[in-house]
């Protein structure tokens, strides 16, 4: 089921891939039926949801910014919004999250965005070996660690998941 630095064709694959940074591929197969798409994923993939992670737009004082959370937590706003240097954030448009970072909901990676964007991944990721965050689409999840995620996006850390 993991294929090591094999690309899957995403412009997250491409990006770890030209990075030169290790990472892994794991497929499953999405059911349009799930309720929550990260937590799919973990269960899809036998893995314990602190390490996988989802993917949030939200706009922190209108500018939109990353928040990288663990599937079964939720995105505390004031955290990020405080991380992002702001003083109030919400959840983008949905529309306006696929346009600005290429992915479609549910398939967005914090990785190979089209427009790179403030990243803050919560600080629990730091706890783990190994994290796991989307792929790109909808049924891969991509495999990385977690200083190499917080590198490719260039991202802050902070305690953002409630």
């Amino acid at each position: 089921m993991a294929k090591s630095r094999q690309s899957q064709g995403t412009p997250a694959t491409v990006a770890l891939t030209k990075a030169k940074v290790e990472f892994s591929t794991h497929t499953y197969d999405h059911d349009p039926a799930a309720k929550s798409f990260g937590l799919e994923a973990a269960e899809a993939l036998g893995l314990a949801a602190e390490q996988v992670f989802k993917t949030l737009l939200v706009e922190v004082d209108g500018k939109l910014t990353v928040g990288v959370v663990p599937v079964d937590k939720q995105l505390d706003l004031k955290a990020i919004a405080s991380a992002a240097g702001g003083k109030k954030a919400v959840m983008a448009d949905p529309a306006a999250a696929e346009r600005t970072t290429g992915y479609v909901v549910g398939g967005i990676s914090p990785i190979g965005q089209k427009r790179a964007l403030p990243t803050v991944v919560d600080s629990t990721a730091t706890e783990h070996a190994k994290v796991y965050v989307s792929g790109g689409r909808r049924g891969l999840d991509i495999g990385l660690s977690p200083a190499d995620l917080i590198t490719v996006t260039r991202a802050r850390t902070a305690a953002i998941a409630r």
